[in-house]
């Protein structure tokens, strides 16, 4: 089941307040739901990103937007065609009032919004913080830029969330973002590159006071001699966390080094954490024997603390 809301804003944020007002009281009186499984949680609330139609590059409404549980036991996303954030609260007596919004990877062809997903949000919630997954445009792979689409719309994803602070008790300056794979592509480019959606004044309502990279995918140019060309770091990049294995096909791990070293030189607050083994695309879902997949949730846990982003154990 799917909540989609109308077009109109201001009955579309009544309603939106309603589903919020519903789903905090139904934590409230059960404070153990985050502990329930995906079967069992209520449907979370969604917010559409763009109440009319989301800018170039369009993807296509057919064939319809679906779910397919992998072989692997997973669950995947495929063709959204209708960009938006699933809301998922803490409870109320551990929110900390900080949120962090979720970009799966996919390789832009689909979205692994289970295990890069839905479960983060669940565990972010478990540190009192408001987890919205994102489910951004795709598929985009075939497009000549990849990444833009799912990159304005996690853009746009910054600005509503902080026009909608009062609605999701958080501080407005105190919103986060985490990327997966091309989840993290994603979320470098709309946190380093260029405004990619119209905004008024100060580009900052369209950026992260924080973010964390987990196997960003293709932080290197073509011949990996330098940074993707869409990023420019700065001084006023977010306090960042990078998280991969050594054994990352996908993602190697030279992207990352020199992005930690390039933030490093412009005193950005950075950490990052290679891990010898664990491959790609863990996610939530902690692999054996390999550590890394089973250690990054925990150190990200204590960077979210430092950070005052995350409850204190």
């Amino acid at each position: 089941m799917s909540i989609y809301l109308p077009r109109n804003r201001h009955a579309q944020r009544l309603i939106y307040l309603f589903l919020l007002s519903l789903l905090g009281s139904i934590t409230h009186a059960t404070p153990a739901a985050a502990q329930q499984t995906a079967t069992t949680d209520p449907m979370p609330a969604e917010i559409l990103l763009w109440p009319d139609q989301h800018p170039e590059p369009r993807v296509s409404s057919s064939p319809a937007e679906s779910q397919v549980k992998g072989d692997d036991g997973l669950t995947r996303r495929f063709n959204v065609s209708v960009p938006r954030l699933f809301v998922y609260l803490p409870d109320k007596q551990k929110a900390t009032g900080a949120a962090v919004i979720v970009a799966p990877g996919g390789g832009f062809a689909r979205l692994a919004d289970e295990h890069e997903g839905s479960d983060v949000c669940r565990w972010l919630n478990s540190l009192g913080i408001v987890g919205l997954q994102l489910a951004y445009r795709t598929p985009t792979n075939k497009h000549s830029n990849p990444v833009e689409g799912p990159a304005q719309d996690l853009q746009q994803a910054i600005v509503t969330v902080r026009s909608q602070a009062a609605e999701l008790n958080i501080d407005p300056q105190r919103i986060g973002v985490i990327g997966f794979s091309a989840g993290g592509q994603t979320a470098l480019v709309a946190t380093a590159g260029k405004p990619l959606i119209p905004v008024h004044g100060d580009d900052s309502q369209c950026r992260p006071n924080l973010m964390l990279l987990i196997y960003p995918y293709q932080v290197l140019n073509a011949d990996s001699s330098a940074l993707r060309s869409d990023i420019t770091l700065a001084a006023s990049i977010p306090p960042t966390f990078i998280a991969q294995s050594v054994d990352d096909k996908s993602s190697p791990p030279e992207g990352s080094a020199r992005l930690m070293i390039e933030l490093t030189k412009m005193k950005v607050p950075v950490e990052l954490h290679i891990y010898e083994t664990g491959g790609h695309g863990f996610g939530m879902r902690h692999r054996t024997p390999p550590p890394g997949a089973r250690d990054w949730s925990n150190r990200a846990a204590d960077w979210l603390q430092l950070h005052k982003f995350a409850a204190a154990p």
